[in-house]
């Protein structure tokens, strides 16, 4: 009898396991990997708590480093998809190679691989667009935002336009360097891409 419980225990367990929701993925740079913050304070984490209390819960891996760029990205995304199985991937890069001023159409194509290998895993993406400052002049500044929206009608994913909407420009919600966030600012970034991933996440399957 009790071998027999112990079975049907490790199979409802496994049933739980299987229906289980996929994750999402965060695949970003220091803007989301809370640079200068303690990761708790960083608005992946708040998504990541949000969503522990939504139904269903869904997991948040942050797989965001500090400094990366577009092809860093890119390379680490096959082995993330691999080890996650994300549902849906957002994908916040392009801040790091707009301030080092790689030509957009590099930029564009590594993000055109990235928004494929995405799909080929049958995960959802949102993109997360970024502003530069202004002596990076209106051509180029101009150039960047047309790769977010252009990719975002390419493949027809959610754009988050500016991250730091509302944020960049206060003084007292950026850091010393003006170009990362406060912590009391991550509310507001979260609000920022929350207002386009709700949306994405309850169009999603329930596994």
């Amino acid at each position: 009898m009790l071998r027999i419980l112990f079975v049907l225990l490790s199979s409802f367990a496994a049933s739980i396991a299987v229906a289980a929701p996929r994750p999402v993925l965060v695949l970003g740079d220091s803007l989301s990997a809370a640079y200068g913050l303690s990761p708790k304070e960083g608005w992946v984490t708040l998504l990541d708590e949000r969503l522990a209390a939504a139904r269903p819960i869904r997991n948040v891996v942050n797989a965001s480093i500090s400094g990366e760029t577009s092809a860093g990205g890119l390379a680490r995304l096959p082995a993330l998809l691999k080890e996650h199985a994300p549902a849906l991937v957002v994908v916040e890069l392009g801040a790091n190679d707009g301030l080092r001023g790689l030509p957009l159409a590099q930029l564009r194509a590594n993000l055109v691989k990235i928004l494929e290998a995405v799909r080929g895993a049958g995960a959802h993406a949102v993109l997360v667009g970024i502003e530069l400052p202004v002596n990076y002049g209106p051509q180029y500044r101009d150039g960047l935002r047309e790769v977010y929206r252009g990719l975002a009608g390419e493949f027809n994913v959610p754009l988050v336009p500016f991250l730091l909407d509302g944020v960049a420009l206060d003084p007292a919600l950026m850091q010393d360097d003006g170009l990362h966030p406060r912590a009391v600012a991550e509310p507001r970034v979260l609000e920022n891409v929350w207002k386009v991933l709700e949306p994405a996440l309850k169009a999603l399957p329930a596994g």
